[in-house]
């Protein structure tokens, strides 16, 4: 009898205030959640992407996948923020064989670091619309030191690291699995603790992508300094638990006024994005992470941009085990486990 090689792998998204962990299978009667986990980690462990206590966040991931019954090593993470490039090029026609050859010379002239310092990767996206003897490629640039972080970081929970990828193409990966990609424009923007990945698709390629340092920890930084209280106490706060030192129309103020740079922040992305394709409208944003949450970033995100805004569902498509899975808390939290799903749809020998 012949058994299929197993080439799952777990998807592990190391946030900076949470960690989630995800495990899919590709079954006869569709995508399945086998497994899915999170657990809130501790402010300072992990900064700006930069993992400060490893061994304390490598104990945190073997208690996750323990209590979560997840007993497959090999796993796929991803980086993101500054110390990742990702651009659209052009260059001269080549084959992939050629353009591996050269691809250091081409990309130096884009990267803002020493070019010996990044690992590189890219892919051809076809031919280039202002010019037929020229292709367009998606060049990425990841430092090679914080692709050593992780890749440390998951051998020290007892992991073996297959993929490392980027936060966007994971985000790309599973809105891609969920939802119909026609030939409309589409924004991915994901909003965490620390950080906002915008990603901008054309049908299935992406062509504009900005990571900027703004997130959910804002509101929380913002009452605590108004409400003298924890981190801990702020998150309670932010998702309306009543607190004796602050007034629910201080809590609107607070996010009102963070929301509102969000949207600004997001509007001069766009509107770079604009400047380069003056002809295409984006007429929808999916919106995940945290920031997912808050009705008024929707509200205000959809009148700053003339543009439908939804919140990703990842386990749209897949099937899932009701005896097995609390049904209410995976709709309660999907928006923030959209990253670990789509690290999970990825298969040990992918590129």
């Amino acid at each position: 009898m012949l058994f299929k090689k197993k080439d799952n792998l777990i998807g592990l998204d190391i946030g900076s205030r949470c960690i989630k962990a995800a495990e899919i299978s590709d079954r006869k009667k569709g995508k399945t959640l086998d497994k899915f986990g999170m657990v809130e980690i501790a402010p300072g462990l992990i900064e700006d992407g930069v993992i400060k206590e490893p061994e304390m966040v490598a104990d945190t991931i073997r208690d996750l996948l323990k209590s979560h019954g997840i007993r497959e090593r090999n796993v796929a993470v991803s980086i993101g923020g500054y110390s990742v490039i990702v651009k659209k090029i052009n260059v001269q026609n080549a084959t992939e064989d050629e353009l591996q050859d050269t691809i250091q010379f081409e990309a130096e002239q884009y990267i803002p670091f020493d070019i010996n310092d990044v690992n590189l990767d890219f892919q051809i996206l076809g031919e280039s619309e202002q010019n037929p003897n020229q292709m367009s490629v998606l060049l990425v640039a990841a430092k090679k030191e914080m692709i050593q972080e992780y890749i440390s970081l998951s051998q020290m929970a007892g992991l073996n690291p297959r993929i490392i990828d980027v936060d966007a193409f994971a985000l790309q990966n599973i809105f891609e699995t969920n939802y119909d990609i026609g030939d409309d424009n589409v924004a991915l923007i994901d909003i965490g603790a620390s950080k906002t990945s915008l990603n901008i698709l054309k049908g299935e390629n992406s062509v504009f992508m900005r990571d900027v340092s703004l997130g959910c920890g804002q509101i929380n930084q913002k009452i605590q300094s108004i409400a003298d209280c924890s981190y801990e106490d702020a998150e309670h706060i932010k998702i309306g638990e009543q607190h004796d030192k602050i007034t629910p129309e201080d809590l609107s103020d607070i996010v009102s006024s963070i929301v509102s740079d969000w949207c600004t922040e997001i509007r001069r992305a766009l509107d770079f994005f604009y400047s380069t394709y003056p002809d295409d409208q984006i007429k929808q944003i999916i919106i995940s992470g945290g920031g997912g949450y808050i009705k008024e970033f929707r509200q205000l995100l959809a009148v700053e941009t003339s543009a439908e805004v939804k919140t990703m569902n990842p386990f749209e498509i897949f099937n899932i085990d009701e005896n097995r899975f609390d049904m209410d808390h995976l709709i309660k939290i999907a928006p923030q486990a959209s990253l670990c799903m789509g690290l999970a749809t990825r298969r040990v020998d992918d590129k």
